[in-house]
């Protein structure tokens, strides 16, 4: 198991250096939003502050990784405005997102200030670029084909793409309705580690 794990991560390490220490910056923030969860009590919304931007990290390195292997696969495909795309525009809302949560301060739905109202727009932005490259990654990966990989492997990363594109969206719907939720109360607060 654990060859397996580390055989992986040099792979992903060839297939794309930058996303790969992308993604384990993401990991170590994760480790430490974790740690912090047990060594301070300051919350939002009844939630540990550190969930947030342990749940972001999480979830914008498994990304990174993703679509770092991904990415290999794809004929003359240039990856390197993706990285930096998703290195720049990731590394800001993460850092956003950690630098409100150290305030013990909403990062998302935070218009209470010029100022954050125009953070969190940014972070939207983001959010929608992102995925529009996502999208335009997906697209590529519907109109190549792939003659030295398996269909139904080719396949799942064709429908993980879309899905992760159609989700993406549900969350500009829930950031347009200043809601964590759609058609439920802005309280999660019962949910573990999501909240």
């Amino acid at each position: 198991m654990i060859e397996g794990i580390i055989s992986f991560l040099k792979e992903l390490k060839v297939r794309n250096e930058y996303l790969f220490y992308f993604g384990l910056l993401c990991v170590i923030l994760s480790i430490v939003c974790i740690v912090l969860t047990k060594t301070t009590s300051k919350q939002v919304h009844g939630v540990n502050a550190w969930f947030k931007p342990f749940k972001f990290a999480v979830s914008i390195g498994l990304y990174s990784w993703t679509m770092a292997w991904y990415c290999h696969y794809l004929f003359d495909f240039n990856v390197t405005p993706f990285n930096w795309t998703v290195i720049t525009l990731f590394g800001f809302e993460l850092i956003y997102i950690i630098f409100q949560a150290s305030k013990g301060q909403l990062s998302h739905f935070n218009i209470s200030t010029p100022t954050y109202s125009l953070l969190y727009s940014l972070m939207g932005l983001v959010a929608v670029l992102v995925t529009l490259y996502t999208a335009y990654i997906g697209l590529l990966f519907f109109t190549q084909s792939f003659p030295n990989l398996p269909t139904y492997y080719v396949w799942s990363i064709r429908l993980g793409i879309l899905i992760f594109v159609i989700f993406s969206f549900e969350g500009g719907l829930m950031g347009s309705r200043m809601n964590h939720s759609v058609g439920a109360i802005n309280d999660n607060s019962n949910w573990w580690i999501v909240g």
